[in-house]
Parts: C-alpha cells; sequence; structure tokens
C-alpha cells in the first residue's frame, strides 16, 4: 500500500466536543470530507496536561527523567491519546508510519501536549514529522511568503546579551557547520552587543534565523514578549509592525526559554501559550516555519539538537523530518530521560524543504565507509557467545556433566586469550561428550570467523539452529538467526543476511526477549549503514540503545549499550560529524574499561584513530592505530587484521608514503590469501589500483581495480560502481 504524502489532522473544538477529520493533502479542496467526534472532559484533560508538566520538571531539576517517571510520561500520554482521538483517527495513525502530519488545531487546544500523545508504542512527535498549524480567531491580515531565489542568507544571532556562553560557542557550530554549503547559502555570524536596531534594520534580509540566547515572556503585556537584546527586547509587536510590511525569513528557530517567569529551566503551566505567543507573531508576520525550544536546555543538549536539525536540513530533509530525526539522535545520545526531545514545538508545514535534495541512498564512499564496517566485525561477535553462555548455565548447569562443563569454560578463556586452535579442540571435545549443550555450537562459529573460515562458522551456527529448534528453545533459536545474519552480512551477501535479521527480530519480539531484540536491531541498523541510508540506522539504533539502557544493570544489556555507543559513532562519522562521532566512541570506551574487557578496545583505537586520520593528525592516528593492531594480533583476528593493514596503508598513502602504503596493501592481500574475507581482498586490490593511480602505472592500477570490482560485483552497496567510475574516468569504459 502507498504511503500518503502528508496527512492532516484537523481538529476543532466545539463546546466539550472535539471533531476531527483525518485525511490526506490532496483531499483538502474536497467537495465532502468525513470528520467523528468525541465528548471530552477538558477538566481532566487540563490535569493530565499538568501531569506532563510535573513529569518534564521532575527531570529538568534531576537532570534526567528516571526509569519510573519515563514510565508514568508514556502512561500519561496514553490516556491523553485515548481522550482526545475518535477511534477511528487513532486507527489510521497507528497504521502508519514517518509521516508528514499536519495538526490543524483550535488557538483554545494549543496548550495540549499533542506531541506527547502515546499510541501504546511510541510518541507522537517520534513516531511522525509534526507540525503545528492554528486557526485563531484573531483578524490575520495577507501576508506575502519570501520568494527563495539564488543563494540562501542566514543570520546566526548568538549570545546578544553576553551572559550566555554556551550560546555563543552554539552559533559558532553552526556557522562552521554550513561551510560546506556556502556555495548554495551565504551565512552571518553576529554575537554579542546586538541591539534592537541591528535586528530591526536585518532580520527582513534573510531566509533563515537561528537565535541563541534569553527569551523574555510578559504576562501582563504578552506584545512585550520577546527576544533578549543587549539594549532590550526585540517584542511581539516589533515582529508584527514589520511583518506588516515586508516578509520576514522562511524559518526561525528560536533556541531560547521564556525565562522570565520561570524557575531556573523549569516550564511553567502556561508554557504552550508563551510559545505560541511569540510563535504566532513570527507566523502572522510571514514566517512560514517557527522552530522554538519550551525551556532552558543545556549544553550540550541544545547544541546537538540544533546541529543534528540543520544536518538534515541542508540535506534536503525537511522541516519536519529534520525536528524528528533530531529528537531520535538526542534520545540515542543521551537517552529519553534527558528529555531535550520533548522540549520542542515546531509551528508550520512540516512537509517544507528549504534545500534541494541530497540525499543519497547506497553512497558508501570509496576509502571510508568500508572500512569503518570492517572495524566494526569483532565489536559484534563475541555478544553471542556470552549471550549464550549466560542463558546455558542458567538452564542447564544442574544437569550437564560438569567435565563438559568444565572443558567449555576453558576453551571460553583460551578464546578470549587468543589461543583460537586450542578453543576449537576443546569445544570439539564438549559436542562429543554433550551435543545438546547448546551455548557451544556459536563459540565454535566466532572461533572459525576469526579464523576467517566463515563456511565453518556457518555449518556450527546452522548446527546451533537445528538443535535450538528442536529443543524448543526460542531464545537460543533467535541467536541463531542473528548469528547467521552476522556471517552473511560479514561477506557482504545481504540479502540472505536481512532475511535471518528479520526472523530473528520476529522470533524474540514474539518471544519478549529484548535482549536479543536489542542485538539484531543493532545488526539491522549496520545493514543500513552499509546501503548509505543512515536515517533508517538512526532510528533502530535510537530503539536498540534504550533497551539497553533502561536494563543496563545487567551485564549483557551494559555490554550491548557499549555496542550501541560504538555504532552510533560509527553512523555519525559517516555523516561527517566528527565530534559527536568521538563523543560516541569515547562512551564506548569508558563502558568497556569499566567492564575491563580490553580486548574489546582494538575497534575502538581504530575508529578514533579515523578520525584524527580525516582530522589530518596522522601522528595520533598512526599511534591509535598500532594500539588496536597490536590487539588483533594478539586475539589472532585475521579478518580484522587485513583490514588493519588495509587503514594503516591508506594513512600512509594520504600523507605521500606510497612505499609504505604498498607494503600495508599487500600485507592486507597476504592475509586474505591464506583466509576467505572476499571484502577485505577487494579492498586491498582497490587500494592498490587507487596507489598505482598515485604513481602513473596506469595498466598496473587498471589491474587492481578490475580485480576488486570482480570482488564486488555482486555486493550490494555502491562499491561496484564506484569502482566502475573510477576506470571510466581514468582509462575509459571497463
Amino acid at each position: 500500500m502507498k504511503a500518503p504524502d502528508i496527512l492532516i489532522l484537523e481538529i476543532l473544538k466545539q463546546d466539550s466536543i472535539l471533531k476531527m477529520s483525518l485525511f490526506e493533502q490532496k483531499e483538502l479542496a474536497s467537495t465532502l470530507r468525513h470528520y467523528s467526534q468525541c465528548t471530552v472532559n477538558f477538566a481532566e484533560i487540563n490535569k493530565l496536561s499538568q501531569e506532563v508538566i510535573s513529569i518534564l520538571n521532575n527531570g529538568a531539576e534531576r537532570g534526567i527523567l528516571q526509569d519510573n517517571l519515563i514510565k508514568s510520561l508514556k502512561n500519561t500520554g496514553q490516556l491523553l491519546w485515548d481522550h482526545l482521538l475518535t477511534k477511528s483517527v487513532k486507527s489510521r495513525l497507528q497504521s502508519e508510519q514517518d509521516l508528514d502530519l499536519i495538526l490543524s488545531i483550535d488557538e483554545e487546544l494549543i496548550n495540549i501536549p499533542w506531541e506527547l500523545l502515546y499510541d501504546g508504542n511510541n510518541f507522537l512527535c517520534l513516531k511522525h514529522n509534526l507540525g503545528r498549524v492554528v486557526r485563531t480567531q484573531a483578524q490575520v491580515s495577507s501576508v506575502q511568503y519570501r520568494s527563495l531565489l539564488g543563494a540562501l542568507k542566514m543570520l546566526i544571532l548568538a549570545n546578544p546579551t553576553n551572559d550566555l556562553k554556551s550560546a555563543y560557542l552554539e552559533g559558532l557550530s553552526i556557522r562552521n557547520q554550513f561551510d560546506r554549503k556556502r556555495k548554495e547559502i551565504k551565512i552571518d555570524f553576529k554575537s554579542t552587543s546586538i541591539d534592537t536596531h541591528y535586528v530591526k534594520k536585518y532580520i527582513r534580509d534573510y531566509d533563515l534565523v537561528h537565535f541563541a540566547g534569553h527569551c523574555e515572556y510578559d504576562a501582563e503585556n504578552p506584545k512585550n514578549t520577546g527576544w533578549v537584546l543587549s539594549d532590550g527586547r526585540f517584542t511581539t509587536q516589533d515582529i508584527l509592525t514589520m511583518g506588516a510590511a515586508v516578509s520576514l525569513p522562511v524559518i526561525i528557530f528560536s533556541n531560547s526559554c521564556h525565562s522570565a517567569f520561570t524557575s531556573g529551566n523549569l516550564i511553567s503551566e502556561d508554557y504552550q501559550e508563551k510559545s505560541y505567543s511569540l510563535a504566532s507573531a513570527f507566523l502572522f508576520s510571514g514566517v512560514r516555519h517557527y522552530l522554538g525550544a519550551i525551556r532552558r536546555i543545556e549544553d550540550p543538549l541544545s547544541l546537538s539538537f540544533a546541529r543534528e536539525f540543520y544536518g538534515h536540513l541542508v540535506s534536503g530533509r525537511t522541516v519536519g523530518e529534520s525536528v524528528r530525526l533530531s529528537r531520535l539522535s538526542s534520545i540515542a545520545q543521551y537517552g529519553a530521560g534527558s528529555i531535550a526531545w520533548a522540549s520542542y514545538l515546531l509551528y508550520g508545514d512540516p512537509n517544507f524543504a528549504l534545500f534541494k535534495t541530497n540525499i543519497k541512498k547506497h553512497n558508501i564512499k570509496s576509502k571510508k565507509d568500508p572500512i569503518f564496517l570492517k572495524k566494526l566485525v569483532t565489536k559484534l561477535a563475541l555478544p553471542l557467545v556470552i549471550l549464550a553462555v549466560l542463558i546455558s548455565l542458567k538452564i542447564w548447569l544442574p544437569t550437564i556433566n560438569p567435565s563438559t562443563y568444565l572443558l567449555f569454560s576453558r576453551s571460553q578463556k583460551l578464546f578470549l586469550k587468543g589461543a583460537n586452535l586450542e578453543a576449537i579442540s576443546l569445544c570439539e571435545d564438549v559436542v562429543k561428550k554433550d551435543p545438546n549443550f547448546l551455548a557451544v555450537y556459536p563459540l565454535i562459529g566466532d572461533i572459525y570467523g576469526r579464523l576467517g573460515n566463515p563456511d565453518q562458522a556457518l555449518k556450527y551456527y546452522f548446527d546451533y539452529a537445528l538443535r535450538s529448534e528442536k529443543r524448543n528453545d526460542k531464545k537460543h533459536l533467535s541467536a541463531a538467526y542473528i548469528g547467521l545474519g552476522w556471517i552473511y552480512h560479514l561477506q557482504g551477501r545481504y540479502p540472505e543476511a536481512k532475511d535471518f535479521y528479520d526472523k530473528g527480530l520476529k522470533l524474540s519480539r514474539q518471544n519478549k526477549d529484548k535482549l536479543n531484540e536489542a542485538d539484531v536491531l543493532g545488526k539491522i541498523a549496520i545493514w543500513f549503514i552499509d546501503k548509505g541510508e543512515y536515517e533508517e540506522a538512526l532510528e533502530l539504533l535510537t530503539k536498540s540503545s534504550e533497551i539497553n539502557r533502561e536494563r543496563q544493570h545487567l551485564y549483557k544489556h551494559k555490554y550491548n549499550l557499549a555496542c550501541d555507543y560504538f555504532n552510533l559513532g560509527l553512523l555519525f562519522i559517516n555523516k561527517d560529524d566528527f565530534l559527536a562521532a568521538k563523543q560516541f566512541y569515547d562512551k564506548s570506551f569508558k563502558i568497556f574499561d569499566k567492564l575491563k574487557l580490553t580486548y574489546e578496545l582494538s575497534d575502538y583505537y581504530f575508529n578514533v584513530g579515523e578520525v584524527f586520520y580525516y582530522q589530518k593528525e596522522f601522528q595520533k592516528a598512526l599511534d591509535y592505530y598500532s594500539k588496536g593492531l597490536k590487539i588483533d594480533q594478539e586475539q589472532g583476528n585475521l579478518p580484522s587484521i587485513a583490514a588493519d593493514y588495509n587503514m594503516i596503508g591508506e594513512l600512509y598513502l594520504e600523507i605521500g608514503n606510497l612505499k609504505q602504503a604498498e607494503d600495508y596493501f599487500n600485507k592486507a592481500l597476504t592475509v586474505c590469501e591464506d583466509i576467505k574475507a572476499p571484502l577485505d581482498k577487494g579492498y586491498a586490490y582497490w587500494n592498490l589500483g587507487t596507489l598505482y593511480t598515485e604513481k602513473g602505472h596506469k595498466h598496473k592500477a587498471r589491474e587492481y581495480l578490475r580485480e576488486a570490482q570482480e570482488i564486488f560485483r555482486t555486493v550490494e552497496t555502491s562499491d561496484y560502481n564506484d569502482i566502475k567510475e573510477e576506470l571510466l574516468s581514468l582509462y575509459g569504459p571497463a
């Protein structure tokens, strides 16, 4: 079924009745349109709305919402969902996902926290690209919306009162974020000593305005509400007066709060009216979209949300989707308890895109994404072993032969030390003694994976699945499906991988097995990263990290949370956000270090080293690479060592040391000759092709690029076409 383009939820208040229609935008001009209605106890709705404010303020005072309060927020949001919407509207909204949803409401309904209605699975603002449109009794004069012609212009107003260092850093960071778009947008950055005359004089010259500072609300005279500048306020009255003459910017992002009558960063009971007071002035004056904060948001959450929002906007995404994805990113980084994700309101059509679409699918870059994928390999292999061990001990320890368990325990210790062949020998003894001891099968499979023998790894994981199925052990069966998917994934066999992932996800959800559910969500996210579909990956990692964060008192979930942070670092570096990537890698490191899992740090060292690589700090990058390589060599992880050599070779290639680069690429090839690691081998050929192009040896370069192209011919990423383009650009048709 084709999803509708834009949904409009129109809600009219008539005494104690709400009349509502949910329809597609193309139906707006229809002669007839169905509506449903429900009777509402507004005293109860007001009480529930106050409960939402109380819960959010509790989080503001403590710095974070505890799990019980998040649960309470969901319960209250679900009661609002139950009472405010008709059955037909609820059914339609539940059946749709990731839609542009325009909430068209009467002015009397703005105080309801619509964004936080909870349908039993998700909040409305996390499920849909939601924007508010308000029907008002006030006289609306005809406004002429700004036309967008040529290069866009943006004004950043940061810390006008010179007392908010974080606001200054926010503005500076956003300005730097737009550096790559200088041909498409001109940025003017203004900080400190910003007076009302300056804003009145110049704000109409810009298409996009970002304000980071104080905002004050005047309860006695709402028209005196406004941004606090160095000499007073830029008020709603000022805005209305200006808008009558010339149209104002298309988008206003007011990353501020109404600070005059609130305590600290708490939300006042009339926060919606305060937010709407400033928003409505801009909207009446021709601003098409207003995004505002309802409370003071702590640094770095405020900066993170703003950077993420503009990152999506610049990529060509709509305003509504940019807000929703920024909410999800905030949850992924700081947890649902941070409540920053719930602290923004968008007024306007969520389907509006400021920039031309620049969202690419399957856009893996030739020398970055593939290598980062390979440094994820070892990070996600061992959790399956630990999972199997924990479950098996609980189930079988009273019944199995103690000597069998002793053999298994010894084999696991050998695996962790990198004594792989000895570990396999002991594991095979376990299989002979007790073929139904399920925990041994994934361990053998992972050891063969480390040795670069995926065929044997698959054999033991299939054995694991068959025996789990015979015993009707759904947790083990789900883990087996996930493990099979991962092995296929690492070989570039994406359809088979996704098939097993889907089986593992379905089974884990049927069994209410949160451990396996989170594990497979993380792996599917990597599947999407490989395809260049980063927003899909972000949503999955957000869900995975939330599951693990809520249960991090359990060892396995805490371990998997570290993996989630690592994968989020991978995601953000693919989006060229090196600061966020480094922050996530460091979060991952802290957990692994706390758990004393030093053997897990190879991937951390390589990926942080890659951050330094892209920041041109090559010696730091090489130092980190060396630490990671040493760990992989101690573990005897052959596929990972091949990837290590490729990455080190790339560094030498970048700094112009072609001899060292060639040595490392050849080392990678040598390792790959003894194992079955086609993708690593393909990258080594590709790198050598690039190197010989640098040397001017076109014939040899062509040979290596053809070898790489042949390997990637059946891999469902953009690598094959990228290599083909490289060949075409250098030598004519390949």
